[in-house]
């Protein structure tokens, strides 16, 4: 495609240029003229008035110009010759502009009758010159208006915009980036991890390629999808790989782009992102964060006029969207909860595609598109990163891969090993390294024995994860030591004894150190949040409490920001009291139960942390070897939330 502008987007003449070179040219003749008057360039020395009538009286004026509100007087010769027949000494020690000047200057005072009669008193010969003050006075005002006529064409050119159109009226143009080059440079195969919606997404495709393969049975494809899941599972990468499988333009903006602090702005805008997706049909019109304008309205607390104009503009107009027009619209948010129920009925947002995050096979297909252009090391299984990296999304795994290049680069490698990429998932998870953050002796050994507690009781109870790596270096913000645990396999669904060990295991390290040191420290914080959350999840959303029974107790919603969904309380303040009470017992029960554990396996605990004070780091066969001494239980007392 041509480089070459058109005509009519030339630049238009250079005469701004020209005015703002004279404009410059202007302001320095006015400094000039006005450097001339200065008394540094004059001669003139500043005096007052007084002093100026006494060197009258004294014979030292020859004449005096009265001009305007100013008086000019010339010394007498021998006064001049007085001045210049001093030494240097003397001229030294006068004051400054003493033994230099031509004549003295003050300012007239006003209504002094007595000048007059001084001058002709003492043979002084005088005139006065007084001006009409158009010249001096036309000069300052009449300078900014030519200044502003001069760089009149230049502001109306900048203010208005390329189409030369005023710049009010581009509020309500559309913000969107169209890519005419009908390549977006994303193709499916450049997308992994989620064939369901690869599948979905390419009936879009076929359409815009075929469209009447589609419509002549009669059938009309969507109107519009909408692309749901966590961050970072690649639905804007989707959406950029549709538009680039189908070649055709596509229309990329985000749905804070329509909102303005200025009401309507953002319904206009609206109207002009369809007006034009319609002239250059077929196209994709992708609005990523849709949640921006598309909330709830039902919610008179936190009404927004503007966005809900905005969103009343995107309902009618894809309402009365013709659906042969072959435009598709594509819509991506992580919060699906909060939408408006009107923008997901059927006719609109026909369709839901859930982008979720990858499983272990989804995971292995990032890897490998991620990993084309990294020089690995043939021993690097991207089979067993798949495995080591659970919850990962399509964002997470690219990172850990170009993390991997980069310290293998920092180190002089010539190809990316499996180290790198291990030190690379852990800089995912627990973030960098704090290899200068030195523990006093008493904080290690804790520490120490807190990690190992931690091992010690998930390998005893297996609740389907195992543990990968110990280690008592410092990493991210707060965490003095960490143990990385990995599921055994992808999970949907967990029972009422894995949640019950999962709580035991985040118990360990803090059991560690009660029966260690019969002491505790806030080094179990974080612990105690998880353990706490897991416990009342256990008594009010899963219903897997023996004493409240199979009741819900909470109506909050999981999103995929990983946060619970506002909700209010539907019980009694007895019924709070009781949940309160059975979240206490269940963690108590818990907590006894991993006490007992770690009592019946005392000696590897010592063993262990001595052990892990020295190395810092088990992880490995030296890590299994250890843990293999453990006993595993098969069946965990207690969980009804009874005493073990």
């Amino acid at each position: 495609m041509s480089s070459k502008k058109p005509e009519n987007n030339q630049e238009p003449s250079f005469f701004p240029k020209r005015g703002l070179i004279f404009a410059f040219l202007m302001f320095i003749t006015v400094g000039l003229l006005l450097m001339l008057d200065s008394p540094m360039v004059t001669g003139h020395k500043i005096v007052t008035y007084s002093e100026l009538k006494t060197h009258i009286q004294a014979g030292d004026v020859k004449d005096v110009l009265i001009q305007d509100q100013v008086i000019i007087a010339t010394p007498v010769d021998s006064y001049t010759e007085k001045a210049e027949g001093k030494t240097e000494e003397e001229k030294a020690d006068a004051k400054e502009g003493e033994a230099d000047f031509k004549a003295w200057r003050s300012s007239l005072v006003k209504d002094d009758e007595s000048l007059i009669p001084l001058l002709e008193a003492n043979g002084v010969k005088y005139d006065a010159r007084y001006s009409s003050g158009c010249a001096s006075e036309t000069a300052f005002w009449f300078l900014p208006l030519l200044l502003l006529l001069l760089l009149w064409p230049w502001i109306m050119r900048r203010m208005s915009g390329p189409d030369g159109a005023n710049p009010a009226a581009n509020f309500g143009k559309t913000n969107a980036k169209l890519n005419l080059e009908k390549v977006t440079g994303v193709t499916f195969s450049d997308v992994a991890g989620c064939d369901e919606a690869k599948e979905e997404l390419g009936e879009i495709v076929h359409f815009l390629a075929e469209p009447d393969k589609y419509t002549r049975l009669g059938g009309k494809v969507p109107k519009g999808v909408l692309l749901v899941g966590p961050p970072g599972t690649g639905k804007t990468l989707l959406a950029r790989a549709v538009a680039g499988e189908a070649g055709v333009p596509f229309f990329n903006l985000s749905g804070s782009d329509f909102v303005e602090m200025f009401v309507g702005v953002g319904a206009a805008r609206v109207r002009d992102l369809f007006a034009q997706a319609t002239k250059h049909a077929p196209c994709i019109i992708f609005v990523d964060e849709l949640d921006a304008i598309g909330k709830s309205r039902g919610n008179a607390i936190q009404s927004n006029e503007e966005r809900e104009q905005t969103l009343n503009a995107l309902l009618v107009e894809m309402d009365g969207f013709d659906s042969n027009t072959n435009v598709i619209i594509l819509a991506a948010t992580n919060r699906p909860e909060v939408l408006d129920p009107a923008l997901l009925r059927a006719g609109r947002f026909d369709r839901q595609v859930v982008v979720d995050r990858p499983d272990v096979k989804g995971r292995l297909e990032i890897l490998k598109v991620h990993a084309r252009k990294v020089k690995m090391d043939p021993s690097v299984s991207l089979q067993t990163l798949a495995d080591q990296t659970p919850g990962f999304v399509g964002a997470d795994l690219a990172n850990v891969v170009n993390e991997a290049a980069l310290l293998a680069a920092r180190n002089g490698k010539d190809h990316v090993e499996l180290s790198d990429f291990n030190e690379a998932i852990e800089r995912v998870i627990g973030g960098l390294e704090k290899k200068t953050r030195r523990l006093s002796p008493k904080e290690k050994n804790i520490v120490a024995y807190h990690e190992s507690g931690h091992a010690i009781v998930t390998k005893a109870l297996e609740a389907g994860e195992r543990v990968h790596k110990v280690s008592i270096v410092s990493r991210g913000a707060a965490a003095l030591g960490y143990t990385l645990q990995v599921p055994i396999e992808d999970r949907y669904l967990m029972t009422k004894r894995e949640l019950y060990a999962r709580i035991c295991g985040l118990l360990g390290g803090r059991a560690a150190e009660d029966i260690m040191f019969d002491d505790i420290s806030t080094g179990a914080s974080n612990d105690l949040q998880r353990v706490t959350n897991i416990a009342r999840r256990i008594v009010t959303d899963y219903g897997m409490s023996g004493n409240l029974g199979n009741v819900s107790y909470s109506d909050s919603t999981d999103t995929y920001l990983g946060q619970m969904g506002a909700s209010s309380r539907q019980y009694s303040e007895e019924t709070a009291v009781a949940i309160d009470r059975e979240v206490r017992s269940i963690i108590d029960a818990m907590y006894e139960r991993t006490l007992n554990i770690l009592r019946e396996n005392r000696e590897l605990l010592v063993e262990m942390s001595e052990h892990l004070k020295d190395v810092e780091v088990l992880d490995g066969e030296e890590l299994e070897a250890l843990l293999g001494r453990v006993r595993v239980y098969k069946h965990l007392e207690g969980t009804d939330g009874s005493p073990a």
